[in-house]
């Protein structure tokens, strides 16, 4: 996976979308217990939901 971070300005790390949603445009990411999933649509827009 591609990651980029400005580390002159301490910058937040850059992820490729793409990349990160894998072939079925999918990825599940938990946080605090929770499962949240983050998916590209047919418009290729960005959805996380809950």
């Amino acid at each position: 996976m591609t990651t980029k971070t400005d580390e002159s300005t301490g910058g937040p790390t850059r992820l490729q979308a793409r990349e990160m949603l894998g072939p079925k445009g999918v990825v599940q990411i938990e946080h605090e217990g929770e499962v949240y999933t983050l998916r590209l649509t047919r418009n290729n827009r960005l959805i996380l939901t809950k």
